[in-house]
Formats: structure tokens, C-alpha cells, sequence
């Protein structure tokens, strides 16, 4: 990371506090060995992992009041990993996985600027099959659907990892696809429902998307 420009904040939950490494902005890229690449990941998208989005803030502020109790949780597609390090503060068993070859290595820096145990990574697609993550009890996710080839592939992703008895929370920023993976998860057992964040005075601007909520009983 010695070619990057990065960025020191600390975002407050409350009396919690979670200190973060991230990108500088989104015109960071360094991909020296080309591994990005070979994943697809092309210059353009390699910042999108590194800086924390409003999606981001809604999913970890929802998440901060959360009663998880003693469920395993997955955190989906995790970038800054933001929510995972919110709920590794509580020591709550979770676990994180994202595509991007980079995500480990701030993910294990910034679990160690707060000072926690290092969260369970592991680096897997959607489509892959041969990843060792098991089931989950929670899914949590920010702004995944970004095509509409994501959908069947997510939902695909999201029921192979889920128990019988499962809940999902994803915060979509309003990129028109949340009926669409609705219908695509409620074929495989999932209710959803749909709701606005709360209070979203944390963010800059007004927040436009919504809480997905996915539950399955069986």
C-alpha cells in the first residue's frame, strides 16, 4: 500500500468509536502484479473497494442497533468492511468476504487500529463454488446490485450460505434492482420487506435508497 494515498478517520457509533484506513478518493490505483486485472477488476472500478459509501454508513448505523445475540453473520461484498468492524468491536462472530484481491490487507489493518481480533476474510466471486465460508445465521451487504446479471448471481450466493432459519439486510442505494432480487430470492423461500433508514443526519446529502430485508423460516 506504500503507493497509495490514504485516509485516517474515526466514524462514531454512539460511544463506539471505529477508526479507519482507507483510500484517499477514488482516483487511487495500484495493481503493480496485474492481479486485479486478472480478475477482471479494471483500473476504473479498483478504487470502488477503498472509501466508505453512504450505503456503507446506513447498513453499519442500522447494524449498530442491531440484537445479533450469539448468530453467525457474513458481511457480503464488504469493501471497508465498515459494519463487520462495528460488530467484530462487539465480538460478534463475524466474517467477511469481498472479490477484490486488496480488501484483506485493509481489513486486517484497520481490525488492527481498533484494537480487535482479525476478522475471518475470505477473497471469493459470486459465481465460485469452492469457497470454505459455510452458512450463516445474517447476511448483511451494502450497494451490491450494480447489473442486472448481479442478481441471480447474489441471490444464488446468498442462499448457498444461508441456514435454514436466515435473515438478510442489504442497503440498496436506489439503483432500481431491488424488486428484481426480491422476486429472485422469494422463489428460493426469502420474505422481504422494504423500509427507509430512520435518521440519516450522518450523511451529506439526502439518502434515496432503502433498507432490503429477507427473511426464510425453513
Amino acid at each position: 500500500m506504500t503507493d497509495l494515498r490514504l485516509r485516517y478517520q474515526t466514524i462514531e457509533f454512539g460511544k463506539t468509536d471505529i477508526h479507519l484506513c482507507t483510500l484517499r478518493n477514488k482516483q487511487e490505483f495500484h495493481d503493480p502484479d496485474g492481479i486485479a486485472e486478472e480478475l477482471g477488476i479494471s483500473s476504473a472500478t479498483w478504487p470502488i473497494f477503498g472509501v466508505v459509501w453512504p450505503s456503507s454508513l446506513v447498513l453499519a448505523h442500522h447494524i449498530a442497533d442491531y440484537d445479533v445475540g450469539v448468530k453467525r453473520v457474513l458481511e457480503i461484498g464488504c469493501g471497508t468492511a465498515l459494519s463487520s468492524l462495528l460488530l467484530n468491536k462487539r465480538q460478534v462472530d463475524i466474517t467477511a468476504t469481498d472479490y477484490h484481491p486488496e480488501v484483506e490487507t485493509f481489513l486486517a489493518r484497520n481490525s488492527e487500529l481498533n484494537g480487535d481480533d482479525l476478522i475471518p476474510f475470505e477473497r471469493t466471486g459470486w459465481g465460485d463454488s469452492d469457497d470454505s465460508l459455510g452458512r450463516f445465521d445474517l447476511i448483511i451487504g451494502s450497494d451490491l446490485l450494480y447489473e442486472d446479471e448481479h442478481i441471480d448471481l447474489l441471490s444464488n450466493f446468498i442462499h448457498e450460505h444461508s441456514k435454514p432459519q436466515c435473515e438478510v439486510i442489504i442497503v440498496d442505494p436506489g439503483r432500481g434492482r431491488k424488486t428484481k432480487l426480491a422476486k429472485s430470492l422469494l422463489k428460493m423461500g426469502y420474505l422481504s420487506t422494504f423500509s427507509k433508514p430512520e435518521h440519516t443526519d450522518y450523511l451529506d446529502s439526502d439518502f434515496k435508497g432503502h433498507i432490503l430485508n429477507f427473511v426464510r423460516n425453513k
